[in-house]
């Protein structure tokens, strides 16, 4: 398999989050390595924030790609209770130490972990169902893992400086305006883009 538009993605999504973050041009870290240091102050008003955490959210589901690539034909299996354990208690003490709201972080994940096991569950399927386009290569899944700590770090940070941008009483058009430019940056399938949808379902205040 041809890992090209995962790669893609995950190079358009980062490009676009380190543009927010730094507010210039982009700078982009490639899949594995620290991401840039942001060079001004995270993104100002809702529409900016709920941008960045879409794109972030866009990053995060590239990686599912890329994750199954890695577990299909194997015994490892989609649903990792362990693994989503330690991501969720890393994240919420990522969460305190940022000035983030742990509980809700862990929300926003939890959904975000769901979208990235649809993701997986499709291409399984697709691949099931058309050996053609099986994976031919195995990616390191703990490579893999390094990237989506990474991403996962950033999200956490772009969770801590949103709080206003998720409660503010328009923020689902914003988010679905902002969720729609990004599905159309990173040109996501109707997988991908309906499991952003789920990615991003906690992110507004309720």
């Amino acid at each position: 398999m041809r890992f090209a538009t995962s790669t893609r993605r995950l190079l358009t999504a980062g490009a676009l989050t380190a543009a927010l973050l730094a507010g210039g041009g982009p700078a982009l870290a490639a899949p594995g390595q620290a991401a840039p240091a942001a060079r001004t102050a995270a993104p100002v008003g809702p529409y900016g924030q709920l941008r960045l955490l879409a794109a972030l959210s866009a990053q995060r589901l590239a990686t599912a790609d890329l994750v199954a690539a890695a577990k299909y034909g194997t015994d490892s299996p989609i649903d990792d209770p362990a693994r989503e354990r330690e991501v969720l208690a890393a994240v919420a003490r990522q969460a305190a130490e940022a000035g983030a709201d742990p509980a809700v972080t862990v929300r926003i994940f939890r959904d975000q972990i769901e979208a990235n096991k649809a993701v997986q569950r499709g291409l399984f399927r697709r691949w099931d169902a058309d050996p053609s386009q099986a994976p031919t290569e195995r990616p390191d899944l703990g490579e893999v893992r390094k990237e989506i700590n990474r991403v996962n770090g950033e999200l956490v940070r772009g969770i801590a400086v949103s709080p206003g941008a998720r409660a503010v009483p328009y923020c689902e058009g914003v988010l679905t305006v902002a969720a729609v430019r990004v599905r159309h940056a990173d040109r996501l399938d109707a997988l991908h883009s309906v499991a952003l949808g789920r990615a991003l379902a906690s992110v507004c205040a309720h």
